[in-house]
Formats: C-alpha cells, structure tokens, sequence
C-alpha cells in the first residue's frame, strides 16, 4: 500500500491572505496616532514571512519603534490562528485536482497539521475536503491542546500516527515547514518539501528534505514516478 502523509496549511490551504490582514489589522491597532508606519505589500510582507523573518522586525521594517514591534508580535500570535480569520484561507492552487487524483488511483492520504480539531473541521466544511480524509486518517491539534513547539508537536503527531495506522510498504510525507521535515526524518519516512506554503527554498534546503518542489501537484507526480502504484 502507498501512503501520503501530508500537512494541510501550505500543500492543500493558502494561508497567506490572512496572515497578511491579521498583520495589517495588528499594524492598525499598535500605532499611535498620527505615527507613520510603512505598510508592507502582500508580496513583501509574504517574502519576509517565507524568509523567517521574525514578527518583531517585521514591526520594526513597518515603523513601529522597539516596544510596539514586540506588542504587534504579542497581538499577532493571539490573533492569527483563531476563528474569525479563517475565511481568508483559500485552497492553494490545483490542490483540488491533486486530491481527486490521490483518490482516484487509490492512495492512502493521511492528513497531519497543526491546526486544531475545530479548524481543520471548518476547513472541510468551508471546502467540501472531508470526502477525502477518512477520520481515523485525520492527525490534529485537540482543541484544548497547550502547544509546545511546532517540531515537537508534529513529530508526536507522527509518533501517534505510525502507531495507530494500519502498516503501508511505502510512506511519504508531504509538507512546508521544518517541522513537517524533522518530524518525517525522525522516523524515517521519505519526505518532499513543497514551496507553496510558508518557507522559501532556502528556508527548506536547510532542513534537507529528499526533495524540494512547487506545490502539491509536484510532489504527487514525483512520488507516482518513484513509487508506480
């Protein structure tokens, strides 16, 4: 049996429209009045995100002053990943058609993200994506969960889904961020970096991965090609 693992943010969700407005709407409520402040376009506050850029000097590059960076990194982390941001997700382009491929040939999908239980849900529901994931094939984030660390929570994840999931010949992980990379390496399993989501190539090629390629589509074309079903 050929199974993906893949992350949800990135491979199959655009994330990017809503880190850039909750960044605009911290931006907003961190000046003072009258203070002028630079406001990044999307394509350059997107690159600094992808670069690793730290929220604190992305307050300062937007002209706030030491302690207001730190305030607008504090408020952005309260704010980004909670429920009235959501809808400016977006699928990432032609994750749709991978996933009705992934179907149709008979591969095992797992998905594995950091979201929590009531977001990934209001994903599936937004975008029609549970026929897809099967439950007990569907690796979260509870919704009470205290995160620790993105690297040591998806390797957990990892841990947990190795075990409970029924043996596969083959297993590749598909994802964007380091801790997607790490938390594969951990236990061995072949993985494929995409650039769709929120590190740039240089981001990723230090993490090693096996492969590095544009987006979903890429991945399963190059896992197809070394895995023939």
């Amino acid at each position: 049996m050929l199974r993906i693992i893949t992350d949800f943010d990135g491979p199959i969700i655009d994330v990017s429209e809503r880190y850039y407005r909750v960044y605009l709407i911290c931006l907003d409520r961190i000046q003072n009045p009258g203070q002028k402040v630079i406001k990044l376009n999307k394509a350059e506050f997107w690159q600094l995100k992808r670069s690793r850029v730290s929220e604190i000097q992305i307050g300062v590059i937007s002209g706030l002053d030491a302690l207001q960076a730190q305030n607008f990194s504090h408020m952005r982390g309260k704010l980004v990943h909670t429920q009235p941001y959501f809808h400016y997700d977006c699928l990432a382009s032609g994750a749709l058609d991978t996933l009705l491929k992934i179907k149709q040939v008979g591969i095992d999908l797992v998905v594995m993200t950091m979201r929590r239980v009531r977001e990934l849900n209001y994903a599936f529901d937004q975008y029609n994506l549970g026929q897809f994931f099967r439950k007990d094939c569907c690796y979260c984030l509870s919704n009470d969960h205290v995160k620790v660390g993105d690297i040591k929570d998806k390797t957990l994840l990892m841990s947990q889904a190795l075990k409970e999931l029924p043996p596969a010949c083959n297993t590749w992980m598909i994802g964007d961020t380091e801790a997607d990379i790490v938390a594969a390496q951990t236990f061995g399993i072949k993985v494929i970096a995409v650039e769709s989501g929120i590190r740039d190539n240089n981001q990723l090629q230090k993490e090693a991965p096996d492969s590095i390629v544009k987006d979903f589509n890429s991945a399963l074309k190059l896992i197809l090609e070394q895995s023939p079903l």
